[in-house]
Parts: structure tokens; sequence; C-alpha cells
């Protein structure tokens, strides 16, 4: 017998999706599958949820609901041999996106059924882990206004971006990559696992989840008018027509800012306050195993 263990957000997309304890039964048959299904009620909870799973030791824990969830889940399991499924159901859902796994809640669950799985890399952040994507500097205030609006949209994510742009001041920052270290005043340090950031966006579409790599991106202060083209080429995929845009492939680097005691960053999606002004971030190769589609 197969056992399953879903650990769903219920307000993740608005609370609007159909996932229930119900519907999951329906479609995994008792005869097979052995399911069990627990419902987040707060931050973080998702991966103490996760943490007490893995000991269980079900063949799989699959996470219901967007990046910020999966985020959670998955940080129980890096270096598990227990598969992780996705059913996308968030508002960006960046990662599930670059694993092909559709949206719609029954072909999502044929992927689980099927149990076709593939290894992937893992961002690291100090004691954080990241599967989609991290930043600091314009990107973190972005995502820390977002979640304030408490509203979980394309809309509202744009409406953050401009609020954003006019009000961030760009702080010294040192990034140490290879030994080398380069001082600047950067807009945006971005690093990305995946080759897209959700809302179908994307700074890295070069990027892979399983190239043992993670790509830097570094844009510099800019003047109005440069803000307003990165704008563009942001929501229209065209950044590599951004000349300012910097990009480079790293497996690990060293992110400090003198002036700060604690550091804003965003990590798939989700605002943290780090207790710290240095940064380490790392990858650990093929350190995920998650259930995908046969053409991931």
């Amino acid at each position: 017998m197969i056992y399953l263990h879903f650990i769903v957000n219920p307000i993740s997309g608005k609370g609007k999706h159909a996932i229930s304890k119900e519907l999951l039964l329906k479609n995994f048959s008792i005869e097979k599958y052995r399911v069990e299904v627990e419902y987040t009620e707060y931050k973080n909870h998702a991966k103490e949820l996760a943490a007490t799973a893995i000991l269980k030791k079900p063949h799989c824990i699959i996470a219901c609901g967007g990046d910020g969830t999966i985020n959670e889940v998955a940080s129980s399991m890096v270096n598990s041999d227990i598969l992780l499924g996705i059913i996308p159901v968030g508002s960006g859902n960046g990662l599930a996106s670059n694993l092909k796994i559709p949206k719609k809640i029954s072909e999502a669950i044929l992927i689980i059924k099927a149990g076709i799985s593939s290894k992937i890399d893992v961002g690291t952040i100090n004691s954080h882990y990241f599967f989609s994507n991290m930043g600091i500097g314009i990107d973190a205030m972005i995502i820390k206004k977002y979640e304030q609006t408490g509203k979980r949209t394309l809309l509202a994510y744009v409406k953050a971006s401009l609020s954003s742009s006019f009000s961030f001041k760009p702080k010294e920052t040192a990034v140490g990559i290879e030994g080398t270290t380069q001082l600047s005043k950067p807009f945006m340090l971005f690093i990305s696992n995946s080759n897209e950031m959700g809302y179908a966006m994307s700074l890295t579409p070069q990027a892979s989840l399983v190239d043992g790599k993670l790509d830097l991106v570094q844009i510099p202060q800019l003047n109005f008018m440069e803000k307003i083209v990165l704008g563009f080429h942001v929501l229209t995929n065209s950044i590599s027509k951004f000349k300012k845009a910097k990009q480079l492939a790293i497996e690990n680097c060293t992110i400090t800012i003198p002036e700060k005691i604690f550091t804003d960053i965003q990590i798939d999606g989700e605002f943290y306050n780090l207790k710290t002004n240095k940064i380490e971030v790392g990858i650990i190769k093929k350190g995920l195993t998650v259930l995908v589609p046969t053409q991931f």
C-alpha cells in the first residue's frame, strides 16, 4: 500500500481552491493508497507538519499550496528519500510552473499517481533553503509590501513594485564570488534556481533546476526612466534586453551589507528579516526528489 501524506494550505490562492480530504480520498482509492491529510494554520506550520510526517515514513509528502507552502514542506525534506509531490494552488506558482506541473488539480493528481520523480538542486541561505529564488534590495521590499496588502494577485504585485521603485534606497553591498569581492549599491540582487519567479514572469529564463548552478542577477542604481524600462522587461520576460542587468552562473557567494544590522530578504516569494548582515548563499546539488510529469 502506498502511503501519501498531504499538507494543505487552506488559504492559498485566496482560499478558493477545491482541495479537501473528501476530494483526495475520492481520487486515491483505499485499496491502493493510505491517505493522511493535514491543514496548515499559521506561517511555518507546513514545515512543522512535514517534519513530523517524515517520522511516519510515507512514500510521498504532497504540498498543496503556493511557493511559500512548498518551500516550508520541502525544507524539511532536503536530502530525504521521501518524494515531494506538488498540487499548485497558490498565486504565483513559480516552482510548479518550472517543473511543468499543471494548475488543474485533477492533472496534478495524475502526476502523483504516475510516480515519476526527478532530483533537483536546492539553494541555501544561511540556515534557510530556497527552491525557486531569493532576493535582497528592492525585491525584498516588493514582497514585504505585497504581503502587507493581503491580496495575492498580479495587480497587487505590480502596485507593490511601483511603490517600492520610488521609495527603495540602495545600500552599499559587498558580494564575494570565488575569492573576489565587489562593492556596489545594487537596486536589485536576485539569485534564482528556477527559470520562473511566478505569474509567468522570469529574470532568469536560462536557469535550470538540475544544472548544479544558481543564476545571479545584479542591477545597479537606476534613474526614473530606467526603472520604467526595467519594469517593462520584467513583465514581458525580456530581461536579456536590459543592458544594465548583469547575470552570472554561480555555485556560492557571500553578501554583506555593512550599514545594516538585520537584512530584509525574500525567499521563494515570502518576506523574511534575517538577524544578520552577512548572507552565505550556496547550492545542494540534487538535494530534493520531486514528482514530475514525463515531459520535465
